[in-house]
């Protein structure tokens, strides 16, 4: 079984799923390990002899959405295996941390030009 994420349009996460199931198998959708939903399963057009293939869909619960980071993981009921995930990032605790790590970054990158300048003249 494979779930292959499409798009997230309009708050709506879209992905495809293959198996070799008649049914559309029962998927859960969690937010910090509750169970927040159950994803959306239509059948997709399948060609003859080709694995069925089901199209799943859920709206982001807004009420779930919140500064920091946000993941919802679609797992399958039958054996708790996480098939997908979506992560959200969200308000100014995020950038903050973003500029932390771009600064970090060029911190490092400057360290390693001054070493490589160095072992240049050095040689």
């Amino acid at each position: 079984m494979t779930l292959t994420r499409m798009r997230l349009a309009e708050g709506v996460w879209e992905g495809l799923l293959s198996t070799g199931a008649r049914q559309a198998p029962r998927l859960l959708l969690r937010h910090r390990d509750e169970l927040v939903g159950e994803p959306e399963t239509v059948e997709a057009d399948a060609s003859p002899g080709e694995p069925r293939r089901w199209l799943v869909r859920f709206q982001l619960p807004t009420e779930r959405l919140s500064d920091g980071v946000q993941t919802f993981v679609i797992e399958d009921a039958a054996t708790g295996d996480a098939l997908a995930h979506e992560t959200i990032f969200a308000g100014e605790i995020v950038d903050d941390d973003i500029r932390a790590e771009v600064s970090l970054l060029r911190a490092e990158l400057d360290m390693l030009k001054r070493a490589f300048r160095r072992h240049c003249s050095e040689s």
